[in-house]
């Protein structure tokens, strides 16, 4: 199969870099999903389309077995320009591929093909092409419409490049990988009034200020020492002139966690601590708390699978020591069958920018490893 492999590069790095060149956001990945199907096709996979919106499965069956493994692979790209001069780089203003996608996309059709023409199974796999994962849920959609009760996964395995991890290594580890994601939106609302009569009004400035440092107190008095989460307030706004008291301020952050009894004392800490920021300016404060991602978690079994697979493919495995606190929605998949998620080093030379940095590129080196990756885990998923 290496060898095919070799002779598959060529095509496959033209395919990446086509992607890049014409990158989508959420829900909008109507090109890409065509390219997707297309090629599924002529592998003579059998072919869904329109699975959470924009999202395909390929379908490769052999043998006997009613065993089916699930790899998935997320396609859409980031609302951000691309600050790079490179032959494929994107044609759509303020869309850019920076985090990878269009490489995750290639190395899953590049095993597609293998697997269709060279591998070693018995069962079905399915390759899972997602849409909408960049905030939007497009994992979570595709759950909702009904992904796994039409192809029944027992397991289900994903990857990522990580810059952090220099090409030819794979790390991942049991237990949580990646941290649940939320979101918080606060209103501070006062009368607003004249600067120099603040004793006329709530002064929601100043309540708002003072909100930001509890806030940031949370996790630090709260949470205990042995439990890890981060809280960070990410925008205020308020106001428009120099002699004015507004009449509200807005702030929002985002919490992020690994433990779902953490993630609830974060929640409930915020609203007292807004409550008696409240009680103590005389300002109205209302919150309003979201959990869009849970944390990604891998099953024991299928993260040593995982390892066990990626020194199958000639890459230096191991056991990532504590989990990344960016978020991932391949979660939603685990919430409903076990499985584990691989981070794929990508660090080179040329490589060295991180994911969702304006220059970012995906490091081509790094695509056959995956190909391999990908090829491996399915097949000792089934054996």
């Amino acid at each position: 199969m290496d060898e095919d492999i070799e002779d598959l590069l060529p095509a496959l790095v033209a395919l990446r870099r086509d992607l890049h060149a014409y990158p989508e956001l959420a829900f909008e990945e109507r090109r890409t999903s065509g390219v997707v199907a297309a090629a599924l096709r002529e592998y003579d996979l059998e072919v869904h389309e329109g699975i959470g919106g924009t999202g395909v499965v390929g379908l490769l069956r052999r043998g006997h077995s009613p065993r089916m493994v699930g790899l998935r692979a997320d396609m859409d790209a980031l609302p951000m320009r691309e600050d790079a001069d490179r032959p494929h780089a994107s044609r759509h203003p303020g869309v850019h591929h920076g985090c990878g996608h269009d490489g995750h996309t290639a190395m899953l059709l590049g095993a597609a093909r293998q697997l269709a023409r060279a591998g070693r199974f018995d069962g079905s796999i399915a390759f899972i092409f997602q849409p909408a994962e960049e905030g939007r849920g497009g994992a979570r959609e595709m759950v909702r419409q009904g992904l796994f009760d039409r192809f029944p996964c027992e397991s289900v395995f994903a990857l990522h490049n990580w810059p952090d991890l220099p090409a030819g290594t794979a790390a991942t580890r049991p237990g949580p990988i990646m941290a649940a994601a939320d979101r918080f939106d606060i209103v501070v609302r006062g009368r607003g009034g004249h600067a120099a009569q603040p004793d006329q009004t709530p002064d929601v400035v100043l309540a708002a200020s003072q909100l930001v440092a509890q806030l940031h107190t949370i996790v630090s008095r709260r949470i205990p020492p042995t439990q890890n989460a981060v809280l960070s307030v990410t925008r205020m706004s308020g106001g428009r002139s120099h002699n004015v008291l507004p009449a509200s301020v807005e702030l929002t952050g985002t919490v992020r966690s690994f433990d779902s009894a953490v993630q609830d004392a974060i929640e409930q800490a915020i609203h007292e601590v807004a409550a008696g920021v409240a009680r103590g300016s005389g300002a109205t404060i209302d919150v309003e708390y979201t959990r869009y991602y849970p944390a990604t978690v891998n099953s024991p079994e299928h993260a040593q699978l995982a390892l066990e697979a990626a020194r199958s493919a000639g890459l230096e495995a191991q056991v990532a020591a504590a989990p990344a606190f960016t978020s991932e929605d391949f979660a939603f998949m685990l919430q409903q069958r076990p499985g584990a998620y691989l981070w794929l080093g990508q660090r080179g030379a040329d490589h060295a920018a991180p994911l969702h940095h304006p220059s970012y590129d995906f490091n081509d080196d790094v695509l056959a490893r995956g190909v391999r990756w990908f090829a491996a885990v399915a097949q000792m998923a089934l054996r």
